[in-house]
């Protein structure tokens, strides 16, 4: 079965950090571009970042660029996203999800195949 499970959200002071890890199972990530995704309450799922299947290209949102960091290990088969200055704003459901092929996008979440059941992240003091 193919599976991506993501793991580490919870609740973090504003500024805090966080790391998130997707884990792939049922199929080797490293033939896969992965993206991460966001949905708040009432809101659009949104793009967050992600990363090529070789790993040698990136793209965030701008709203997280210089403080959330996209990162493969391919000998766990794991994507993380370190997110360092966490905002309110960034409170929402954390998707990875993940396609076969070299490129990543953030703009288009139809181009994925295959999704995890979703991390919360709260944001609040």
């Amino acid at each position: 079965q193919l599976q991506l499970v993501e793991s580490g959200g919870g609740l973090v002071q504003p500024g805090g950090s966080l790391r998130l890890s997707c884990a792939a199972s049922g199929f080797t990530l490293d033939r896969h571009a992965v993206g991460w995704f966001r949905q708040a309450p009432g809101k659009e799922r949104e793009g967050v970042a992600c990363i090529t299947s070789w790993g040698d290209n990136t793209d965030y949102r701008d709203s997280v660029k210089g403080r959330f960091r996209i990162s493969r290990d391919n000998a766990e088969n794991t994507v993380h996203l370190q997110m360092y200055s966490l905002r309110p704003e960034d409170t929402a459901v954390y998707y990875c999800a993940a396609n076969f092929g070299y490129h990543c996008s953030i703009l288009r979440s139809t181009g994925y195949a295959y999704w995890g059941q979703g991390t919360q992240v709260t944001v609040s003091s």
